[in-house]
């Protein structure tokens, strides 16, 4: 129970009343006696503005001491103490600055104890300059000021420095203790300075630091960094006590090092041992399955994290997107979307960025530029992120129109800006506007091309059947020419059928990267559209005599939250018949219409007949047949490839389109295709190789500044299309808590999936 304080304050009373008040966390009630007080002594002031920086509000502590400031009140050192506390929290340099001038006029700029606060305020900053000038002006320097030194370099990325202030420390003689052994082994894990980390390590042990929780955390942390997992383990086990961030190290240490099922069953063990769950638990593990290809198992385990009381932060929003992204799961992503907008999270750009590459993967462009249009902030990655979204679904004029209003609006681009455009250039065949950006990035705007963006103007030339400059830019290009740029050519031989051009695409493919299945079938196909028997043969015995595999083609499509895949001349889904009596009537619809099957599309030596047949068990066809059965009202379907689209089923499917009405969208290895009453988006620009494969490498350097992976702050995006293997087996899944199993280290994942085919 508070005392009753009196009407009229007596100021050596205040202090009482003022502490009874912030002790019991009232806050509130605090201020309100604070500011009835006509003169408040020092002790006071520091209580209210210390009070006020510990519970979450550093601005108005600072705004508290400029009240003081214009009253003419002389601070003292543990006054100045608590400010430089409220300018570190809230990482406000430019106050910082103001303290640190006040600590010098006031004289207390060689005290050790404030010292070591200005210190650590200048760290939070990032302001490496102000804490050395700080550092070097103090008389006496302790342990916790050369600590706090060490954390000063590591906080500014400055971490050889940090090593160095080490090494002085003990050559001053001043022992260090377990704080700064927690605070100097996160600059070997970041330098993946193995043989330091060691050596710290040995120190910790001679001097009995070893069993300090901070101490072995950042052991465990920096040998997982070092790619020492067991080492990391060894020191974990050897714990004589484990708090949650314990925990969560060796959990990001196993995620980080690609070990996904060490990690699940070590958080399976977490909750079976009762450790307490925080938020970054959740974090790291749905990350770390996302990271790791569990994407549906991320999903799962993210349902039952809010089963369990636990409401997503803004982190958190921002590592599960990737996982729906992934899955191509549109409505996992709208679920999302709607958490982000009832809790006003839309100025969050790692969060809205993920939307947009979520919304664009899975074919629905229309809504990424909604939530791009909606956004107040963009930076450059958001940007990027949109301009690259509009190249893959083949939109190159609007993709250089964002360039230009990005320009416009002050945001400089970056290298990945250019391979989002130029990849635009290359899916519209806007050559001379190609040329142009490409050669305005060294002119204009200090950029360097590289591999990527040497690739995209080989493709860009390539899809224009422009082959012969295609190659002779090879020829000029000032690095040595890559895969993308090869290969690029060698899918433009195939659709001109240019025999010579193609066989030395090929030749410095194979080269290159000789396991490239791809390449070969390629050559293949340029070979057997030219009714070159024997070469072709040669090219099947080189890819036996090397033992490699041609990529079995699949589609697959998502029908009421399953997925449903396909392989040529599928017959495993219970629907089958259905599914080709629907292809058979809508196959005389299209005849009429003015349809002629395309059998330069088979690669077999077979009568016209067969030929035709075989087109018709083509897997896009199946799944689009599939999708069209089951639309239920929908204006589009959205099927999805491993492989390229079939120059034959892409001209079916334009007719289809037109014939039962709906927009059919068709995302291959390359990219999106929308179509719509007869036509396709990509202009029929549709059998070339490279194209999309730039732009997803353009995506992954695009987001890695995002930072959607690591365990405690981030998280990345993976932009890569999803393999045969890790397709396999895989389904989608939905937010359904009540069904959610989250899998111990004993269990498989359940499946949704409904009836599907391996390939």
């Amino acid at each position: 129970m508070l005392s009753r304080p009196p009407t009229h304050f007596l100021s050596h009373s205040s202090f009482k009343f003022v502490r009874e008040c912030i002790n019991s966390g009232d806050l509130e009630r605090a201020r309100y006696l604070f500011d009835k007080v006509p003169q408040p002594d020092l002790r006071a002031w520091t209580l209210i503005i210390s009070a006020h920086t510990q519970c979450g509000f550093p601005k108005e502590a600072i705004k508290l001491y400029n009240t003081l400031k214009s009253r003419k009140i002389s601070p003292d050192r543990l006054l100045l103490l608590s400010v430089a506390k409220a300018c570190a929290t809230a990482a406000d340099l430019f106050k910082a600055k103001e303290v640190h001038d006040d600590a010098i006029r006031f004289r207390f700029h060689s005290d050790t104890l404030l010292g070591n606060g200005l210190i650590d305020m200048y760290a939070k900053c990032k302001y490496i300059d102000g804490a050395r000038l700080v550092f070097e002006g103090m008389l006496v320097k302790d342990v916790v000021s050369w600590t706090a030194l060490c954390s000063s370099y590591v906080n500014c990325g400055m971490q050889e420095q940090a090593l160095v202030a080490f090494r002085e420390m003990g050559s001053n003689g001043v022992r260090p203790n377990s704080m700064t052994m927690s605070s100097i082994l996160p600059a070997c894990s970041d330098l993946k300075f193995l043989n330091s980390g060691r050596q710290i390590h040995g120190y910790a042990i001679r001097n009995g630091m070893e069993s300090n929780v901070f101490v072995s955390s950042a052991l465990v942390n920096m040998y997982a960094s070092c790619s020492s997992i067991r080492q990391a383990e060894m020191v974990f086990e050897n714990m004589s006590r484990r708090d949650v961030v314990s925990w969560n190290v060796i959990l990001t240490a196993c995620f980080l090092n690609k070990e996904c099922e060490k990690g699940l069953a070590l958080f399976y063990r977490m909750r079976n041992e009762s450790v307490k769950l925080n938020i970054a638990s959740w974090t790291v593990i749905i990350g770390g399955c996302t990271q790791n290809g569990r994407n549906e198992l991320a999903l799962q385990i993210f349902g039952h994290m809010q089963g369990s009381g636990f409401k997503p932060n803004r982190i958190m929003i921002a590592s599960i997107i990737p996982a729906c992204t992934n899955l191509e799961s549109i409505k996992g992503g709208k679920e999302i979307h709607g958490y982000i907008f009832r809790n006003q999270l839309l100025e969050d750009l790692k969060a809205t960025t993920a939307l947009i590459f979520m919304y664009a993967k899975c074919g629905d462009l229309e809504l990424s530029q909604r939530v791009f249009s909606m956004m107040p902030i963009k930076d450059t990655i958001t940007w990027n992120t949109i301009i690259i979204a509009n190249s893959m679904h083949g939109n190159g004029e609007e993709a250089l129109s964002l360039f230009h209003k990005m320009l416009d609006s002050g945001v400089k681009p970056n290298s990945v800006t250019f391979i989002g455009v130029l990849s635009g250039c290359s899916h519209s065949c806007l050559v001379d506007k190609g040329f142009s950006i490409f050669n305005s990035m060294s002119r204009d705007y200090s950029i360097e091309p590289k591999a990527e963006h040497f690739s995209c103007m080989v493709d860009v030339l390539s899809r224009a059947g422009r082959l012969k400059e295609a190659y002779e830019f090879i020829q000029r290009m000032s690095i040595e020419p890559t895969a993308g740029a090869w290969g690029a050519l060698l899918g433009a031989c195939r659709v001109y059928k240019n025999v010579e051009l193609g066989k030395i695409a090929a030749k410095r493919l194979f080269e290159i990267e000789p396991d490239n299945p791809g390449n070969y079938a390629l050559l293949f196909n340029i070979y057997v559209t030219a009714k070159l028997w024997d070469e072709a043969s040669e090219t099947r015995k080189l890819m036996r005599d090397r033992r490699i595999a041609k990529t079995p083609g699949y589609s697959w499509v998502q029908v009421r939250n399953r997925v449903y895949t396909f392989v040529v001349g599928d017959r495993s889904n219970k629907r089958y018949d259905e599914i080709y009596r629907f292809l058979d009537e809508l196959g005389e619809k299209m005849r009429l219409a003015g349809y002629i099957p395309n059998t330069d599309f088979v690669l077999q030596d077979v009568n016209e007949e067969e030929k035709q047949g075989i087109l018709c068990n083509h897997s896009e066809k199946l799944a689009v047949a599939f999708g069209i059965l089951n639309s239920n009202g929908e204006s589009s379907i959205r099927v999805f490839k491993n492989l390229r689209i079939c120059g034959d089923c892409h001209n079916a499917i334009k007719f289809m389109a037109k014939i039962v009405g709906l927009q059919i969208i068709v995302r291959d290895s390359l990219r999106f295709h929308h179509f719509k009453d007869g036509y396709c988006s990509c202009r029929d620009f549709c059998c070339f190789l490279s194209g999309l494969r730039d732009d997803i490498k353009a995506g992954v350097q695009l987001l890695k500044p995002v930072g959607l992976l690591q365990a405690f702050e981030q998280a990345r995006f993976q932009e890569e299309f999803i393999s045969v293997t890790s397709r396999k087996g895989k389904s989608r899944s939905t937010f359904n808590k009540s069904t959610l199993v989250l899998p111990g280290p004993s269990q498989t994942t359940p499946s949704l999936r409904a009836n599907t085919a391996t390939t």
